[in-house]
């Protein structure tokens, strides 16, 4: 009995068909697609974007935005071909589980629980945060002591508590209100972007890819790994810049992978997976690329405001109302990216309570509404407390740490797939394996070392606990060691 037995797809697969544990298949490709963009498209829009442009990349920072979506890209495939070959939930923990091994199937898994549920708390927050501040707009002031910042987030707690109800209540249901909000969003965003046009002056074009320039380097724990181990230092501008700036605005993209999750309740996964997954970047690219142009034709990059780049674009040109409108737009977006994570967050979990590495209670799916409503109870709590009651805005990094290694994973279990079960039927296969899942691989690990040290120790820390938890109760109790050992019993010659 090892550490590394496999689960094999027929046997995923036909885990789905327990009566007990089975998800309602009634997502399309438009609401896969709708769900990625959800969560894709957050408050990052109006701020990162002008942030980029102003710190590393200037207007090139469309070039960077390129570049990142060509990386996502890479990843995607690799997602689109695992999720159409096993279309069960779980994302990435599933995938690992079927090529990699038990073990490393269980850390992507608890990997990917850092990234869902940690990300659902960091955004909640900021929620909260746009929604005082669009709130105090309209001359409405929230308590300070249940405000961000104060002795309870009390807006960020009731946001996951009214999301985590809905989620409980159906995943067609969460889509329809999450459509409704990513229609408002992307209303929003397009208004901006139209109503930005008529403001360009293309002189801020000029130059569009400005002279290099050295910038001051972190120390410390604060360092990039690249830095501490490489001796690399940073730089801002140039050719350089362009690369800087898409590591930096590649995290805009992260997300993506949740629709993977969801691949249990798709109608027809094998088709409507890839065409969520794919859509959702090339919406999302085109988006952030308009973005970047309205915002340094609007003003010239060394002018831009790293913190609110949109908003301050707009006041100098005399039209300071479209903070409310960019608030609200970011009310919309984080409240979609809060929900997706939160199903992402519980559809893992769920895969993994049924293969019993984690408690088989947690799997149980409601007689009703066929949604996992006891861990979505159990998340949607947990979220509530981390959200209200501590000040994780300083980890959004183990977030973006989490989901490299996962797509990390994801890439190399493809080759790993493809040679140990050729036969497999593919409705959708990477191109040029495994060049492709290599490439995809590298660059995940090149945008990780561009995080800190303190960042890898954190990382480090949460997956030796991830580790110790798995020997303490997933490795004894997992179905698959069940079956093994009856398997071997069986075989055993009596006497």
């Amino acid at each position: 009995m090892s550490v590394l037995r496999t689960k094999s797809v027929e046997r995923s697969i036909a885990d789905t068909e327990d009566g007990k544990q089975t998800l309602k298949r009634n997502l399309s490709a438009l609401d896969l697609t709708v769900f990625g963009v959800g969560v894709v498209i957050g408050a990052g829009i109006f701020t990162l974007t002008g942030r980029a442009a102003a710190e590393v990349s200037g207007p090139a920072i469309v070039f960077s935005f390129v570049l990142a979506a060509l990386c996502c890209a890479l990843a995607a495939l690799c997602y689109a071909e695992f999720a159409s070959t096993v279309p069960v939930s779980g994302s990435a923990y599933t995938f690992s589980y079927a090529s990699l091994g038990e073990l490393l199937a269980w850390i992507i898994g608890w990997d990917l629980l850092l990234e869902l549920m940690l990300g659902a708390s960091v955004v909640a927050q900021g929620w909260s945060e746009y929604l005082v501040a669009l709130l105090e707009q309209f001359g409405i002031i929230w308590p300070a002591a249940t405000a961000p910042g104060g002795v309870i987030d009390l807006p960020a707690m009731l946001l996951i508590a009214v999301l985590t109800m809905l989620i409980i209540v159906g995943i067609k249901e969460s889509l329809r209100v999450n459509l409704v909000l990513v229609a408002l969003k992307l209303f929003i965003v397009l208004f901006v972007i139209i109503a930005g046009i008529f403001m360009i002056d293309t002189a801020n074009y000029v130059p569009f890819i400005p002279a290099p320039q050295p910038i001051a380097s972190e120390s410390g724990l604060d360092a990039p790994l690249m830095q501490v181990v490489l001796g690399m230092e940073p730089s801002a501008y140039g050719v350089a810049g362009i690369f800087s700036g898409a590591a930096l605005v590649f995290f805009a993209y992260i997300g993506f992978d949740v629709v993977a999750t969801t691949a249990e309740e798709a109608r027809r996964p094998q088709r409507d997976l890839p065409i969520g997954i794919i859509a959702t970047l090339i919406i999302c690219t085109v988006l952030y690329c308009a973005v970047a142009l309205v915002i340094t034709g609007m003003i010239r990059y060394d002018r831009i405001n790293p913190e609110a780049a949109l908003a301050q674009a707009f006041a100098d040109k005399g039209q300071a109302w479209m903070a409310v409108v960019i608030s609200a737009g970011a009310v919309a977006g984080l409240t979609t990216v809060v929900l997706t994570l939160l199903i992402g967050a519980s559809r893992v979990v769920f895969a993994m309570s049924r293969d019993r590495l984690l408690p088989s209670t947690l799997s149980r799916v409601h007689h009703r509404f066929r949604t996992p409503w006891v861990i979505s109870l159990v998340l949607g709590i947990v979220g509530m407390l981390i959200a209200g009651l501590t000040p994780i805005g300083r980890l959004e990094e183990m977030v973006n740490i989490g989901t490299l290694a996962a797509f990390i994973m994801v890439s190399i279990g493809v080759i790993v797939l493809r040679r140990q079960r050729p036969d497999l039927q593919r409705a959708f296969r990477v191109p040029f394996v495994p060049v492709l899942p290599i490439l995809a691989s590298l660059i995940c690990l090149y945008l990780m070392i561009n995080l800190s040290l303190l960042t890898w120790i954190r990382f480090g820390i949460w997956m030796v606990i991830g580790v110790a938890l798995y020997f303490a109760y997933g490795f004894w109790f997992s179905k698959a060691r069940s079956e093994e050992k009856e398997k071997l019993s069986m075989d055993r010659p009596p006497g």
